[in-house]
């Protein structure tokens, strides 16, 4: 029986860490949206709306690259201390290629890098 790919997602609006979980290992990569806040702030002072725009547009291209990611695991778990984790959920629940994806959601407060790699490595053990 083929092992699951697993894979933890610590994220909020700007970046996302990804801990690849291996029975023990954890390899980390990062996303981050290219959505600054030098950029907002530029954006503001031309237009509310020409900011909003743009925001909306760079986040769905962040949580795309993230989608691009999750393709290619079996269990994904989402975790962090705001909302993005539900926005990128619900976008992943309307493309049918995720269904067959094990995705959970988990609400924490900000974590260590040390406390990401502790959440990822008990989830993953204690949903085996």
């Amino acid at each position: 029986m083929k092992k699951p790919k697993r894979l933890g997602i610590c994220m909020d609006h700007s970046d996302a860490h990804l801990m690849v979980f291996n029975t023990d290992i954890i390899e980390l990569n990062s996303i981050e949206s290219t959505f600054t806040h030098q950029e907002k702030q530029d954006t503001l002072q031309k237009s509310e709306h020409t900011m909003h725009n743009k925001e909306q547009q760079q986040q769905s291209a962040y949580y795309k690259e993230l989608s691009e990611t999750i393709k290619d695991y079996d269990e994904v778990i989402l975790f962090g201390p705001t909302n993005a984790k539900a926005e990128l959920l619900n976008m992943l629940v309307e493309d049918h290629y995720f269904d067959n994806i094990k995705i959970e959601v988990e609400q924490t407060d900000r974590l260590t890098e040390n406390q990401q790699h502790a959440f990822v490595k008990d989830y993953f053990l204690k949903n085996k």
